[in-house]
């Protein structure tokens, strides 16, 4: 592992990209911008393949800037895969840092993941990934959704991508392979180190905002998924339909307890609004002097015997001064 003088854990941080104009540069800005203590990037590689829109010139001009930043470009367009073995080939590091060029990492997040990698058993962490498009269409709804049960199975079994971080053990990826991320878990795997998710990891990027690309993108997921497991013997988590199953049945039931809920304060508020007409209108009562709600006041109790949560304090004493 190569250790900076300040006993840093230094990675290289590869970027594989193909017309992202819109957002290589705030992910660039993104990468320069991070929040490091433990770690130092010391090289960020931009792999462009056959872009034909401004992502290369923005790269040039972001490598002006920050010495750190280098650029391969390829000619013709060859997958992923091509790219990420380019990168490979590049990376002056043990740990590598692989990320897409359509996301933006929290400023935080390549710390997260790195410093995991104090641990020598460790050979791979991904980061948690993070809708950004709103659920406000079916096809929004149905991403957050899918991720969110996602971080649930990473929480149980790592199921790593978009930004993941791994020991540079192997030299390339076979050219075969579409799931690059979940043929470096199978290589890791293999060499007796650890998969480790890192939940506070953040990674934010737009997932499908129609139907028919968000079942584009799952049918070609799973078709890569079921070709690794078939031709390398390696199950990614998110084909244990066993595992996907129970997950899916507690988002059911955190349905059910919504609806549940929404029912009984829909009777609850007719009930009161009924019990507010007949004291209008039957018994003249405008409730000038109101009859306490003494539940409310707990808290204000609690924090004047020094009882209330610490997190909570600060808008109880706001509620005191008012």
């Amino acid at each position: 592992m190569t250790v900076a003088p300040s006993n840093k854990l230094t990675c290289s941080v590869g970027i594989t990209a193909y017309n992202e104009e819109s957002n290589i540069g705030p992910l660039l800005a993104a990468l320069i911008d991070q929040h490091l203590h433990e770690v130092e990037i010391a090289e960020i590689i931009v792999v462009a393949s056959a872009c034909t829109d401004r992502t290369v010139p923005i790269v040039r001009e972001y490598m002006a800037l920050d010495p750190r930043i280098k650029l391969i470009e390829q000619e013709r367009r060859e997958g992923k895969t091509s790219a990420v073995n380019l990168f490979l080939q590049a990376a002056q590091h043990e740990i590598c840092v692989l990320e897409s060029g359509d996301t933006i990492p929290h400023e935080h997040a390549i710390e997260h993941m790195v410093r995991m990698f104090h641990d020598p058993g460790v050979g791979m962490v991904g980061a948690h990934k993070m809708p950004v498009n709103m659920p406000n269409h079916v096809a929004g709804l149905l991403t957050h959704l899918r991720l969110r049960m996602e971080h649930e199975l990473c929480l149980e079994i790592p199921r790593l991508g978009e930004l993941i971080a791994f020991r540079k053990v192997f030299e390339r990826i076979p050219p075969d392979i579409a799931m690059d991320e979940a043929f470096v878990e199978a290589l890791v795997v293999r060499h007796g180190m650890t998969v480790k998710y890192a939940p506070d990891a953040l990674v934010y990027n737009t997932g499908p905002t129609t139907i028919g690309d968000f079942v584009r993108q799952r049918r070609r997921n799973h078709a890569g998924h079921l070709y690794l497991k078939h031709k390398y013997g390696y199950v990614v988590s998110s084909i244990q339909n066993q595992r996907v199953l129970r997950i899916a049945l507690k988002e059911l039931w955190g349905v059910v307890q919504l609806v549940w809920v929404l029912f009984l304060l829909a009777v609850l508020e007719g009930w009161s609004r009924l019990l507010g007409w007949y004291d209008f209108a039957i018994k003249r009562d405008r409730h000038v002097v109101w009859n306490m709600a003494w539940t409310q006041k707990q808290d204000v109790q609690g924090i004047r015997r020094g009882q209330v949560d610490e997190a909570a304090r600060p808008a109880v004493q706001k509620r005191l001064s008012t």
